[in-house]
């Protein structure tokens, strides 16, 4: 049974250049409960809406404008001038192919979500957002959530990616 949330308390800003789909979103976040639900059709006025007041949970299309779904998130997690590089982050694209889920992550999604998608699906990804935060990592090369999906039970050690085969 998927966790219970209150989303009437959480801030969404929505992005997406498709009016269709803003306001299929943001009336699927509304059916579930949402009430403070921005939408705004490109990234410029996705960051205006950012500084002006506070977000808890973006919600963005790859296809953007003028930067695209990747080159939002890269601003939000390594901008001197993000105003949360912390932001948890949904996108949402028809691009599921594995080589774009992979770009996503790397630039430090929190959560991707395939168009078309279902309430289900969407709702477990709000669920896992904010029930169940994943620790931000600082790497020379990436910040953003955690990537680890899962613990492996056989190995709980701090270089627990490393395989017997690595001196």
């Amino acid at each position: 049974m998927p966790a219970k949330i209150d989303l009437a308390q959480v801030r969404f800003l929505l992005v997406d250049p498709n009016p269709m789909s803003l306001e299929l979103t943001w009336d699927v976040l509304m059916m579930m409960g949402a009430r403070a639900v921005r939408k705004t059709n490109t990234t410029d006025r996705a960051i205006e809406a950012m500084r002006s007041q506070p977000v808890d949970i973006a919600i963005i299309e790859w296809n953007t404008q003028p930067m695209n779904g990747l080159q939002f998130i890269e601003h939000i997690r390594t901008s001197p001038t993000s105003p949360n590089r912390l932001l948890p982050v949904l996108l949402m694209t028809a691009r599921s192919e594995q080589q774009y889920v992979v770009q996503a992550r790397d630039r430090g999604i929190t959560e991707f979500l395939a168009k078309p998608f279902n309430v289900e699906s969407f709702h477990k990804r709000l669920v896992s957002i904010i029930a169940f935060p994943r620790p931000f990592i600082d790497a020379d090369t990436y910040f953003g959530p955690d990537r680890r999906r899962r613990e492996d039970a056989r190995y709980g050690g701090p270089e627990r990616r490393l395989t017997a085969a690595q001196p």
